[in-house]
């Protein structure tokens, strides 16, 4: 791609910003153009505007910046044309950390390597996700969340602060179904319920998400065992593998129905307010640059999932 177009669209305020400024540097040094958002919500829009411009483009910044990023290459209708890399100069960077990227000079070298794989995108609510998309996490427990523990457990850290401040947590009265045929999955009263796409939840004793099946990770946690949620390891005995208080699936598509008021739903850290959301895997969604160590098939308990999700 040494005579392609690439343009990196980069948040100069992502993170501690010297991890950006450095990105910036290296970048200018290797031919990529460098697009600065300049406002909230720009990377967006600089990134739709690259896609009908570039051959690569490259989110700078942590998941929220590249999931703006995702968006805008969606709505310029780039996404089976465009390569897509990821610097990692934010806080949170679960995305890169789950390809195989480590840090600011790895994802150059990963970037021309020039291995691209056809990666699932989530879907949801009419919009992409990266990560994960989460019911019932509140907007008022972000204030009470560090960056420390944001690194450490992405928007989990989010839920832990919720569930840690509030002794009487109203339970969200659910109704999960097959999209495609309309099968009860799971109903009942439920805390939580979380949704991955290139998110590896704690218990699930897997080095990655598997990003080429096909499937959403779906987890529901019915009720909240007595642990204190900001001791080390309290995401994995919250979320371990056959306990009672949780439900897993994995499914190519849902449709999630909930009665009363609206739920709180983050998508990568974006707060939407709806009683029913649909979420499906679009499968191969994205040509994405990774790292050496990720692993298309990834296993999990020491079985192979199958590569056609089924």
């Amino acid at each position: 791609m040494s005579d392609a177009r690439r343009i990196i669209v980069r948040n100069p305020n992502s993170g501690d910003r010297k991890r950006s400024k450095r990105a910036s540097e290296l970048g200018k040094k290797r031919g990529y153009e460098v697009w600065n958002s300049t406002k909230r919500g720009e990377t967006h829009t600089l990134a739709r505007d690259a896609a009908a411009e570039a051959d690569l483009v490259v989110a700078c910044g942590g998941d929220g910046t590249l999931n703006e990023v995702v968006r805008g290459v969606e709505e310029a209708e780039a996404l089976s044309d465009v390569e897509l890399g990821v610097i990692p100069a934010g806080t949170g960077n679960d995305f890169a950390d789950n390809i195989g990227i480590k840090s600011v000079p790895h994802a150059f070298r990963v970037l021309e390597n020039e291995n691209v794989r056809t990666l699932d995108l989530g879907w949801a609510a009419d919009r992409p996700f990266i990560n994960s998309c989460v019911a019932g996490v509140t907007a008022e427990a972000s204030a009470a969340t560090t960056p420390a523990q944001k690194r450490r457990l992405g928007v989990l850290a989010y839920v832990m602060n919720t569930l840690q401040q509030t002794q009487t947590f109203d339970g969200l009265q659910i109704d999960v179904r097959a999209s495609e045929n309309g099968d009860v999955l799971w109903q009942g009263e439920a805390i939580m319920l979380l949704i991955g796409n290139g998110r590896r939840f704690p218990g699930e004793q897997i080095k990655q998400a598997n990003m080429e099946d096909g499937l959403l990770n779906v987890v529901i946690l019915k009720r909240v065992p007595t642990i204190d949620y900001l001791t080390h390891g309290a995401a994995n005995r919250l979320l371990q593998r056959g306990a009672s208080h949780l439900t897993r699936l994995k499914v190519p598509q849902l449709t999630l129905t909930h009665e009363g008021d609206p739920v709180h739903f983050s998508l990568d850290g974006e707060m939407l307010k709806l009683n029913t959301l649909s979420a499906q895997s679009r499968r191969g969604a994205m040509r994405f640059h990774v790292g050496p160590t990720y692993d298309p098939s990834p296993e999990e308990w020491g079985v192979k999932p199958n590569p056609k999700g089924v």
